[in-house]
């Protein structure tokens, strides 16, 4: 019975994030023969591959918001409210092949995306020109992604990484930064620091920002029965967040009861879905 619970869920979950044709692209990935642009023993593939990542990963779109142009291009274009799923599984699909599948795979990935961003133009509401081909604004993203990343895995990772292993994993997403555009990349913990310091005088809280906090941790397009669940994970994607960046959407901080229930919940959470995802062994027919 717990078996099938198991499968169930796992399932489930793999459904969500990596859709209809998760199988399938899965086995691409995973079993095309070729050079990769990250080997077996990188730290990006311990990252990447962990259940933290469901924690990083919203708590990064929070921080993410933060930059009024990026937010603009994601409120403008991406379809995060009528397609918010279709949105994480591409997001989901191309993390997996730039950090597992082979190198023509994760150069095709990055292109296609590459592309994507050239076509996204438009204007703030104040009047502002926005690109998301432009270097600077990539870089915002991929710092607050990364460090959002990082702080999940050194917190709820089941094998954290020392310091070490932790600025390596920085330089291995320098890799696919530069890919997709990136000038200079950060390529260590204290270079990610300080590019983040050197992005807080554009950073600030739009309505549009407001507004997408609102959906992601409020009204999230999910079953009642899931609700418990999801609301877990966002409680501990917003005590990820630096305080300065809860400080902007007007997320409080509650020390003693991030303490004593939100931590706790996103261990236990995130040990389920490690639980639920991780491939059972198949039964020997030897």
């Amino acid at each position: 019975m717990l078996t099938v619970v198991r499968e169930q869920l796992g399932q489930a979950l793999f459904r969500r994030v990596a859709g209809p044709g998760g199988p399938a692209t899965r086995v691409r990935i995973h079993h095309t023969p070729g050079p990769r642009w990250f080997g077996p023993d990188r730290p990006i593939r311990t990252v990447h591959g962990d259940a933290s990542m469901f924690i990083g990963g919203l708590s990064a779109l929070l921080l993410q918001s933060l930059h009024p142009l990026a937010m603009a291009a994601v409120a403008g274009h991406s379809g995060y409210r009528g397609d918010p799923w279709g949105r994480l599984q591409r997001t989901s699909t191309f993390l997996a092949v730039t950090t597992y599948g082979t190198a023509a795979d994760a150069q095709q990935a990055v292109d296609h995306v590459r592309g994507i961003h050239e076509r996204i133009r438009g204007t703030t509401a104040e009047g502002l020109p926005y690109h998301a081909a432009d270097p600077h604004l990539l870089g915002w993203v991929h710092a607050a992604e990364t460090d959002s990343f990082l702080r999940a895995h050194q917190r709820y990772g089941a094998d954290p990484l020392d310091t070490a292993g932790y600025d390596a994993y920085v330089a291995d997403t320098a890799r696919v930064a530069e890919a997709l555009g990136v000038l200079d990349p950060p390529r260590d913990r204290r270079e990610l620091s300080e590019r983040l310091a050197a992005y807080r005088p554009e950073l600030r809280a739009t309505p549009e920002a407001r507004a997408a906090a609102r959906f992601l941790l409020l009204r999230p397009p999910l079953p009642l029965a899931a609700r418990p669940l999801y609301a877990g994970l966002a409680a501990n994607a917003v005590a990820l967040l630096p305080p300065w960046a809860r400080v902007m959407l007007w997320l409080p901080r509650l020390p003693v009861v991030e303490d004593i229930a939100v931590r706790p919940a996103g261990h236990a959470l995130t040990r389920t879905i490690r639980w639920a995802m991780t491939p059972q062994p198949r039964p020997s027919t030897d």
